[in-house]
């Protein structure tokens, strides 16, 4: 019965809006992360845009959090909002890190893989892009949506074998001429495949709502 009188009440949807905005947000974080990989003055600038798009996602995230309480209708599941929202943020957190590590242990060259690895967490930035939108009417979309979920998780897949390889590749190279460049250089790897890590669990959590709505 309730089910039934919720169908019929008005939802708030300016959670979508609000999903797209920080959608973007993540992916300008993701684009200016791949930018600082290509070294010299390059990280310096594109690091303050990464610092500065988390800020305009945390932004969003509270926005979508506050929302949450005072909305009594909402499009989906309360829980599965938050979830969603906390896992897109999630990325961008991550990427912060990584951007912050990079400077910290003052990174001026990036491997093949390591840059292999950024591209893969700028694809799934966009294939998050595009599937958020999509959740307006997720009976219409459920397939493009689970197609792409699929392909953010194979990007996973990809990014943890970057990251074998570049390790080893590291590893053979650094770790009794230069354990130092091989710890800071483990760390990057360590910090870029979190993040790939991260968009799995948004994969992971907008597949569960085609399940549960569909």
């Amino acid at each position: 019965m309730m089910r039934w009188f919720q169908a019929l009440m008005p939802k708030e949807e300016r959670f979508f809006d609000l999903f797209a905005r920080h959608s973007q947000a993540v992916l300008a974080g993701a684009e200016a992360l791949r930018a600082m990989l290509e070294g010299g003055d390059a990280i310096q600038r594109n690091y303050q845009i990464v610092m500065d798009r988390e800020q305009d996602a945390d932004d969003v995230t509270r926005e979508v959090l506050i929302a949450v309480r005072r909305t009594f209708i909402t499009p989906f599941d309360r829980g599965n909002i938050r979830d969603l929202i906390t896992s897109m943020d999630n990325t961008i957190d991550q990427m912060q890190k990584t951007a912050k590590g990079i400077k910290l242990f003052d990174v001026t060259e990036f491997t093949t893989e390591m840059k292999d690895m950024a591209d893969a967490i700028v694809k799934c930035a966009q294939l998050m892009q595009e599937a958020v939108p999509l959740l307006r009417s997720i009976s219409t979309h459920a397939v493009r949506i689970s197609d792409l979920t699929a392909q953010m998780s194979a990007l996973e897949g990809r990014a943890d074998e970057l990251h074998d390889i570049g390790l080893r590749a590291l590893y053979l190279r650094c770790a009794k001429a230069d354990p130092m460049a091989f710890f800071i250089g483990n760390e990057v790897y360590d910090h870029l495949e979190k993040v790939v890590d991260r968009f799995d669990d948004v994969a992971n959590d907008l597949h569960g709502i085609v399940i549960e709505h569909v």
